[in-house]
């Protein structure tokens, strides 16, 4: 469409001449009468901005129904149009670009500390860290209100991961306060899944009481041996079954039993610890090969990532198949498999990064946790012993000293600390 120019609707809009204050008048309502033409069409180019934000009867906004006209200079003077609100959306990301490296270090640590001293780990919740690791064999009856004190300290008050092992049988952390559950043997043999999901969830529920969020299971490994778990196997009666399809079933019913108690599940030890030649807290080891374990260990993980699963933990085993390094520091077990391919988007954990089979592999628990950072894992644990306030420290250190060395993106780290808020529904935006 051809547009009248500037000079045009000068003419057009030009009133007789008029002698003294008649003509200055007039005067003053023709300039009145352009401005008006320029906004409906009678100008070519852009028009510009008034000096002042605006003036009687003139709105900067764009109308609800705008004319063709005025579209071509809405977006400019709106402070709402779509790419400007797109550019400045809120998210946990964005949110996370502008925290510290070390506070984001923080976020991915799992500090241990014993169920009977919680407080103990005070200053490392006070400092940010993400969560807990309650040690121990009998919970103090107290142990929900302390825990609430110890939650009241940290920053922003976002939350915190209370985690613990309440597998059944013999790896209970807190049976005399929420319950005893069997070995997860004799619930794969006699109980049904939905049996199973029954009493986990009474379970959990009594859990959840107890300001315990988290349960480090359901162990989903096909193992079948009938033996107790030793340093020889890590498995055994904490296997459901020897049977995939058996694993498969259980393990979802007792995630989904911990899911309606109100507690996170983290289903372990991806990708399969049965048939491994040891156990890997006491040394070296090793799973079946990679191709055995796609067709009898990984099946359970699939089910459970099919069903929900928030969170994973990833075995300290070496994979044939899947590298050199142990899972947990491998980026084709987490990054390529784990995510890549069998699609999980959840909350990735590492199992303790204090086994011996980490420190056989030649990394220190601060150069692991790192490794483990790098390879996709989201958060890192250590056992309870020695001065744990040191080690807390030392590998935020080898984090944020990761991060400004370029050995560790500053994007993995937000990554992995958005997931650790993400599990437990944390909107920073809200």
């Amino acid at each position: 469409m051809n547009l009248p120019s500037y000079r045009d609707c000068r003419r057009a809009t030009a009133p007789p001449r008029l002698p003294g204050r008649a003509r200055n008048a007039r005067r003053l309502s023709a300039v009145a009468a352009v401005g008006a033409m320029l906004l409906v069409g009678c100008d070519t180019g852009t028009p510009k901005a008034p000096p002042h934000s605006s003036g009687p009867g003139v709105s900067l906004a764009p109308s609800a129904t705008p004319s063709h006209s005025r579209s071509t200079f809405a977006p400019a003077l709106s402070a709402s149009s779509p790419s400007s609100s797109a550019a400045t959306a809120c998210t946990n990301s964005t949110k996370l670009a502008g925290w510290s490296n070390r506070r984001l270090a923080m976020l991915t640590i799992a500090v241990p500390v014993s169920e009977t001293s919680v407080s103990d780990a005070t200053s490392e919740v006070s400092a940010g860290a993400g969560g807990v690791l309650l040690f121990g064999s009998k919970a103090p009856s107290d142990l929900g209100s302390r825990l609430t004190t110890l939650k009241s300290h940290v920053p922003g008050h976002l939350g915190l991961l209370v985690m613990t092992d309440e597998e059944g049988g013999g790896i209970q952390r807190m049976s005399n306060l929420v319950g005893s559950l069997p070995w997860p043997a004799y619930m794969g043999a006699h109980w049904t899944p939905a049996q199973i999901q029954q009493n986990v969830t009474k379970v959990a529920k009594k859990m959840a009481a107890a300001q315990v969020n988290m349960d480090l299971a359901p162990v989903v490994d096909v193992d079948g041996r009938n033996v107790a778990p030793s340093k020889t196997n890590p498995d055994g009666w904490r296997s459901f079954s020897g049977n995939t399809t058996v694993v498969s079933k259980a393990g979802v019913a007792y995630m989904n039993g911990l899911r309606a108690g109100g507690v996170i599940p983290v289903v372990k030890h991806f990708p399969g610890l049965g048939g491994s030649t040891y156990n890997s807290d006491f040394g070296p080891a090793r799973t079946l090969p990679w191709s055995t374990l796609q067709k009898v260990g990984i099946p359970p993980f699939t089910a459970a990532i099919k069903a929900g699963a928030p969170a994973i933990m990833v075995s300290n085993n070496i994979v044939p198949g899947l590298g050199t390094n142990p899972a947990s520091l491998s980026p084709t077990a987490i990054s390529s498999e784990l995510r890549g391919k069998m699609g999980f988007k959840g909350l990735v954990v590492t199992d303790s990064l204090s086994a011996k089979a980490i420190s056989a592999a030649g990394f220190s628990v601060p150069a692991a946790a790192v490794q483990a950072l790098r390879s996709g894992a989201d958060m890192v644990m250590f056992d309870l012993g020695g001065n744990v306030s040191s080690q807390t420290s030392s590998i935020a250190t080898a984090i944020t000293n990761a991060v400004t060395g370029g050995h560790l993106s500053r994007s993995r780290l937000i990554d992995a600390a958005g997931h650790v808020l993400a599990v437990r529904h944390v909107n920073l935006c809200s």
